[in-house]
């Protein structure tokens, strides 16, 4: 370590000395404080780190970081519980055994994440696991099985919370823990390292992690019969643990193993010949991480999938066993029969007793910040694959070059290491992801033209990086300084800030590539691969990894900044398991870049608002006291649940498929506008003509700027739902924000009277009269113009909270717009005519919109609607299936 490094660890360690949350200031204080400190004692004899190459820009850079690591919340979670499991104890670990017990393997995993985790993170993690140890059972009971679930967001640390668990069940009592890690190698092994450094504390001899604490003792290290290099088999877990029995083991057993049906045969073969019958005396914890790939029974209950079955087995094997999902997309978990009970399997893995969905620390990159918040900073659109890398391909598809499209994204990686290392994170690994094909043979055609472009450019670099005005003497190295103008230079960067440089220059860029260029390697990620991808601590590594399954879920990328993605699919949980771009990017977040089609750019951001409403769904259920039952109701039947059926395998004996739907509480809108003028004129016209009928209803005026209609009949409603047309390119898929079949449905089928609101613009604003009314139109800007359509900036027609014109301003105080559909007793229409500035600077006028804001709450009985899905989206769902079912081919 360096001496800003030594420097850095001895006062976040002083730091961590005080009351949480730190004094507003203290952080300054206390760098300062040793700033003075260091430069006035001699350390030879203090054994105090030394500050002599540390200067002034230094000091201020470390009091930014410091503040970074200090500065982070992370709110707790929250649980839904089974009926029965709200009749049990769920307080024996928190207000009873906790107390009682040394905490041994939890005091020192805490200790070991404190070295990276602000100390509000850590607060939370060891909340959020009491309440999951709370909801699994006292191992000293004499029977129990025990089902739950874990939610969390894509790389936000699941790993971290499962590691906290393990290690307050092993102080708790439970002596065999299995870690269920996907089903392919590298995760698996990477899973290994993690809990070897968590808990283990040992890994191939050497101490590692919880290990190189202070206060370890050797005798209460956990036994493992898997290695980092080796899944279990039985051979190597009997020679490596002799007469292996619960009975005189004094430890732990932990074991990490694939998700494979050899595996899992081998584990159940293996505790079988120990044991003859049930195993009694011994609670078993099974973390089935990943939890929505293979575990899920997509077969009849007759003839169960075989993963399925191996872990069901598995568990019938205690007499005392806790069963823990943990996913990030908990889709295909939430649509396992909860009434499934085997008499030689037992239930089937659905989360019956609890699930608990995980918050993501604030400063997570989490996919809501790229693909909602600030899509334009970091998504970059892929346009010219189709020649050379085409989107659906085979195994032998012909592969001569790459896209120059990938070529910049090998650039702007090299800029981004660059960056890092000015920006004091040289000792950091950085990696790029290229993930184009699930074959191999096309990951092999791809690394190799990469790398040819790579070594391309190293050449040049060498050769004329160090020379003034180096773009004049190499085409290349003009590419990458356009790419840095491009991509950086007018936009101000955190790291210009840490850099403290008010003129950074290309110069300087390009003198730290030539530094670390020839560092750079390629490396292919899957089944086939000589070489392993591997982080080693303490070895900066600078990688572009190629690969497609194998890195697609759970796997780790360390420093990702750039991702080349080219892939299609519309189930939820691939897409989001593909994203492999969220995590925590500290210090370096805002030069990340993510390359992508347009149109998966925009299921993204689909799938992710979803998400994020089933995420919310989740906390007011929590709160409402509903049951997992209910929560999978709530999934099946969310407005946007068609973009996924991922473990509905029925789709494929299937010629009539129908969705349920409940739009309770949700807001649909036509955020996707057709451009064409006869289709603008005839929903205009659609809008004039419900106004002008609006005339027998009591008319509402409130503050000048919006009319409001009250209990309309629902046929006017329904007329207008017929007659205007809005844009899909599917009924179902491509229409989530505005699913009509199903609201056409709702209005025939549920029996209430409507409202509706006019919103007006400003007074600055145009008018536009419809003969029955003089209105000041509405205006938006940064809409995106497609060739087609307009589409609404963020998805969003409506601005403000509009529901709150139905009610007094002391009934809507602090209320959001989810808080006040609650308390809402009628669907509100909201009509738009708006004058439309695009991205562009084209300018529409008289654009009819309109969006529908839905009553309701989770504490309702569901009015529940049903529409027929038709052939051709079946069709694209079962090829979905077939295609998202299948690995890296061999």
């Amino acid at each position: 370590m360096n001496d800003f490094e030594q420097v850095y660890i001895f006062v976040k360690q002083r730091l961590q000395t005080f009351d949480q949350p730190l004094e507003k200031g203290k952080i300054r204080e206390i760098v300062l404080q040793t700033k003075e400190l260091l430069a006035n004692i001699t350390l030879s004899h203090l054994g105090l780190p030394s500050a002599d190459n540390l200067v002034d820009e230094d000091w201020e850079r470390m009091i930014r970081e410091l503040e970074m690591h200090f500065d982070v919340k992370m709110p707790e979670g929250s649980i839904i519980q089974g009926k029965d499991q709200q009749k049990r104890d769920t307080k024996w670990w928190s207000e009873k055994e906790k107390g009682n017990n040394d905490l041994y393997y939890w005091n020192r995993y805490k200790e070991y994440i404190g070295q990276n985790f602000a100390p509000e993170v850590i607060r939370t993690i060891d909340i959020d696991t009491d309440v999951v140890m709370n909801n699994i059972a006292d191992p000293k009971l004499s029977q129990f099985t025990t089902y739950g679930m874990v939610v969390g967001h894509v790389q936000s640390g699941k790993t971290a919370n499962y590691s906290a668990l393990i290690s307050k069940a092993c102080d708790a009592g439970y002596k065999f823990i299995i870690v269920i890690a996907g089903g392919i190698n590298n995760l698996r092994n990477q899973t290994q390292v993690r809990i070897n450094e968590a808990i283990i504390g040992s890994q191939e001899g050497k101490l590692v992690g919880v290990g190189k604490l202070g206060g370890t003792k050797s005798e209460k290290t956990p036994s493992s019969p898997t290695t980092t290099t080796q899944d279990f088999n039985k051979r190597d877990a009997d020679k490596l643990m002799g007469l292996f029995n619960f009975e005189t083991i004094n430890v732990p057993v932990i074991m990490v193993i694939k998700k494979n049906t050899n595996t899992l045969s081998n584990v159940i073969k293996w505790l079988k010949a120990k044991y003859k019958n049930k195993i009694a005396k011994h609670a078993m914890l099974m973390i089935d991480d990943e939890s929505d790939y293979a575990s899920v029974n997509t077969k009849g209950e007759d003839d169960p999938s075989t993963i399925n079955k191996k872990l069901r087995q598995l568990m019938s094997l205690f007499e005392k066993s806790a069963y823990i999902a943990y996913t990030a997309t908990p889709y295909a978990n939430i649509f396992i029969d909860y009434r499934v009970d085997n008499d030689n399997l037992g239930l089937d893995l659905f989360p019956k007793d609890f699930i608990v969905a995980l918050n993501a620390p604030d400063n997570y990159f989490g996919a809501k910040k790229i693909f909602l918040n600030k899509y334009d900073n970091y998504v970059r659109h892929i346009q010219d694959n189709g020649g050379v890398l085409p989107l659906k391909h085979k195994k032998d598809t012909e592969i001569l070059s790459i896209p120059d499209s990938l070529k910049e994204a090998v650039r702007v990686f090299l800029i981004n290491i660059a960056i890092r290392n000015l920006g004091g994170q040289s000792g950091k690994h950085n990696s790029m992801l290229v993930h184009v094909s699930r074959f191999t043979n096309i990951h092999v055609k791809v690394a190799f033209y990469i790398e040819e472009y790579l070594n391309t450019v190293i050449d040049e670099v060498v050769s004329y990086g160090l020379l003034d005005n180096a773009s004049k003497y190499s085409t290349y190295i003009r590419s990458l300084e356009e790419t840095y103008n491009k991509e950086y230079n007018e936009v101000d960067f955190k790291w210009k800030d840490i850099l403290n440089e008010a003129d950074f220059k290309w110069e300087d860029i390009l003198n730290e590539i030539s530094n670390f260029i020839k560092s750079i390697i390629v490396r292919e990620v899957h089944q086939r691969a000589k070489i392993p991808l591997e982080y080693l601590e303490g070895e900066p590594l600078n990688v572009i990894a190629i690969g497609g399954a194998s890195l697609s879920r759970g796997y780790t990328l360390e420093g990702l900044s750039v991702s080349y993605f080219l892939r299609t699919t519309k189930m939820y949980d691939t897409l989001m398991q593909m994203g492999r771009w969220f995590g925590y990017r500290i210090g370096y977040e805002d030069i990340c870049r993510i390359y992508m089609k347009k149109l998966m750019g925009r299921s993204f951001s689909y799938i992710i608002e979803a998400t994020e409403e089933l995420f919310e769904n989740f906390r007011r259920m929590a709160e409402a006291k509903k049951t997992p039952n209910d929560f999978g109701l709530s999934v099946t039947q969310h407005p946007h649940s068609s973009l996924q059926v991922t473990a509905n395998n029925k789709l494929r004996h299937t010629t009539d498929y129908y969705f349920n739907m409940n739009l309770d509480g949700s807001e649909k809108e036509t955020t996707c506008i057709d451009k064409d003028e006869k289709i603008l004129t005839c929903n205009l016209q659609v809008i004039n003509t419900l106004i002008h009928k609006l005339e027998k209803n009591p008319l509402y005026k409130r503050d000048g700027d919006k009319y409001l209609w009250k209990d309309v009949d629902k046929e006017l409603i329904i007329e207008f739902l017929d007659k205007f047309k809005v844009y899909s390119k599917n009924p179902v898929y491509y229409s989530s924000k505005m699913p009509i079949e199903f609201i056409k449905t709702y209005a025939l089928e549920v029996d209430k009277k409507w409202d509706i609101l006019l919103p007006t613009g400003k007074q600055a604003n145009e008018e536009y009269d419809n003969g029955d009314i003089l209105f000041k139109k509405e205006k938006r800007t940064g809409m995106k113009d497609e060739e087609i359509y307009l589409e609404a900036n963020q998805r969003h027609i409506s601005t403000g909270t509009l529901e709150k014109v139905l009610f007094s301003a002391d009934e809507a105080k602090g209320k959001s717009r989810r808080d006040l559909r609650a308390m809402m007793e009628k669907p509100l229409l909201c009509l738009h005519v708006m004058d439309v500035t695009t991205k562009d600077g084209d300018e529409y006028s008289n654009v009819p919109a309109f969006g529908i804001s839905f009553p309701g709450d989770v504490d309702d009985d569901p009015n529940i609607v049903k529409a027929k899905v038709n052939q051709v989206f079946v069709d694209r769902l079962i090829a979905d299936l077939k295609d998202e079912s299948e690995v890296d081919e061999e």
